[in-house]
């Protein structure tokens, strides 16, 4: 076995590097301050590159599958499959998610209830965080609005706990601009259904329906 012993090697013309026709191949570590391919072309690893750690300053294409066990951004044009799940301490945006949500916790699913039971003052219903509300009613009590979202549909059911008057803010537009009489009677059950017309800085607007008295 021949032992080659220098301290740098260079071409036969002493301005460059040397060529290594059939190739190199080194046992040891091998340290550089750059690998090229062809011409100055990115390097190639036909054979596949095995490593421990590894530092990218820009951008890292990948034109199969990266399999990875822990990293900090994710940002892919195609989709992501995730085998263990996805655990997100912020907020996570779409324009869609599949499937059928039956494994999703903290979110509202169907119809929202609140019950309120206001006694001779004006009293909010929270369009925002429900779609039905129950009012037990007593004394004189007039029901006004907080929140909501354009297009959304509520129903208001009324049950009057002794005798009661209710009447609604001017936010509640009726048909042919009247406003319904509702029974006073105590035990009087009333329904009033109505979509949210808009709703901003300039005041809230609700387009009601005809009062249902069950009484």
């Amino acid at each position: 076995m021949s032992r080659l012993r220098a301290n740098s090697i260079t071409n036969k013309g002493a301005n460059g590097a040397p060529t290594a026709t059939n190739g190199l191949e080194v046992t040891g570590i091998c340290t550089a301050t750059d690998f090229s391919g062809q011409a100055g072309a990115a390097a190639d690893f036909p054979n596949g590159l095995t490593g421990t750690t590894g530092t990218f300053s820009g951008n890292l294409g990948v034109g199969g599958v990266l399999t990875y066990e822990d990293v900090t951004n994710v940002d892919s044009i195609g989709v992501i499959t995730a085998r263990d799940g996805i655990r997100c301490t912020g907020i996570i945006t779409a324009t869609s998610f599949v499937g059928d949500g039956s494994g999703l916790t903290g979110i509202a699913v169907g119809i929202q209830t609140e019950a309120i039971t206001p006694s001779g003052i004006t009293t909010h219903l929270l369009l925002s965080s429900a779609d039905d509300h129950k009012v037990l009613a007593t004394g004189n009590v007039t029901i006004d609005v907080t929140g909501g979202t354009e297009a959304a549909s509520h129903q208001v059911r009324i049950e009057n706990v002794g005798v009661a008057t209710v009447g609604f803010s001017t936010a509640f537009k009726f048909p042919s601009g009247g406003t319904p009489s509702l029974p006073t009677a105590s035990g009087s059950l009333s329904l009033i259904t109505f979509s949210v017309h808009k709703v901003g800085a300039s005041g809230t607007t609700l387009l009601a329906g005809a009062s249902v008295n069950f009484s």
